[in-house]
């Protein structure tokens, strides 16, 4: 299955690409959606909105997993990064492509064994996780995004099947 995981912002937006087949996982591709710093933020989402529907129609993903948005102390960066984390999910749910968000603790959790790890920290595991792997800081929490994904949709679909055999056998 491929997947894209994205780590949202309304300047840089990371975004990575992992195939995931049982416990087999292979990096894809990785990268950064960047918006200019400045300008009319309606302007500015529809260049994220771009830049992401580029990638989504370049590799064509199975499903999306995206990492859910926190509140600051500043309210009007919270509320730049909320549009952001909108256009984020909307953009692959408009082409109909499930969705799925996932705490930045889980994802840390997920891929280091730790969710108050460090950037630098999840980025190390990203890389033996995904051997070969070169990435920023912001695709590389996208990829991070992209495994802690991979994981709990093989533990949802295990946990599935074990309820309709479970079922069956009624």
């Amino acid at each position: 299955m491929r997947l894209i995981g994205l780590d949202p912002g309304l300047r840089r937006t990371g975004w990575g690409i992992i195939d995931a087949e049982g416990n087999r996982l292979r990096h894809v591709d990785c990268g950064v959606v960047a918006v200019a710093a400045s300008g009319p933020l309606a302007d500015r989402l529809a260049e994220l909105f771009r830049g992401l529907g580029a990638v989504l129609d370049r590799y064509a993903p199975e499903a999306a997993a995206v990492e859910e948005s926190f509140v600051n102390r500043n309210a009007a960066s919270t509320l730049k990064l909320g549009l952001a984390c909108g256009v984020v999910l909307l953009t692959p749910a408009e082409r109909g492509l499930p969705v799925y968000e996932y705490p930045a603790n889980l994802i840390k959790k997920s891929v280091v064994g730790f969710g108050h790890a460090e950037k630098r920290q999840v980025a190390l595991m990203v890389r033996k996780l995904l051997p070969g792997t070169v990435a920023v800081a912001d695709a590389a929490d996208a990829l991070a995004v992209a495994i802690c994904h991979a994981h709990h949709a093989r533990s949802a679909r295990a946990w599935a099947s074990r309820v309709v055999g479970t079922e069956a056998r009624r």
